[in-house]
């Protein structure tokens, strides 16, 4: 690259994954750093996705509602609660598809809610829809 040009590359995302199971994990972890080039961290426990929620600010967070401890809802009132991520888009990704469910995760403050298992192009279609638009948020501020 010259001097003084800008790079067209986007930059690289950050996107948290939380789910207890591990191949589910790492399945996830494959698409989003192959199809959207993203840097992922990884929580296997309420405590680690808690952890790293306060510690990083993320372009987006996938979150599994079964999780072993305080759970889903929990971690995502606890996002939700100030910053670093309480404006970063939440995907609840889940085994639940009940509507009372999807629209308690809502009202807490998800942005969007795929069942498992997902699909790769909805999946990854819906976080750089989720993404794109928290940009445009801040851009505006």
């Amino acid at each position: 690259m010259r001097e003084g040009l800008v790079s067209e590359r986007p930059a690289r995302h950050r996107i948290l994954i939380v789910d207890d199971e591990e191949s589910t994990r790492l399945l996830l972890a494959r698409i989003l750093s192959t199809d959207l080039e993203a840097e992922v961290h990884l929580a296997g426990t309420c405590e680690q996705a808690i952890r790293l929620a306060h510690d990083y600010a993320y372009d987006a967070i996938l979150l599994d509602l079964v999780i072993p401890g305080v759970g889903g809802r929990a971690i995502l009132k606890d996002i939700r609660s100030g910053p670093p991520n309480d404006a970063t888009p939440v995907v609840v990704v889940s085994v639940l598809d009940e509507s009372a469910t999807i629209k308690e995760c809502m009202a807490l403050g998800a942005n969007a809610y795929h069942k498992k298992p997902i699909r790769r192009d909805t999946l990854v279609q819906a976080l750089r829809e989720q993404i794109a638009a928290r940009r445009r948020t801040v851009a505006l501020r």
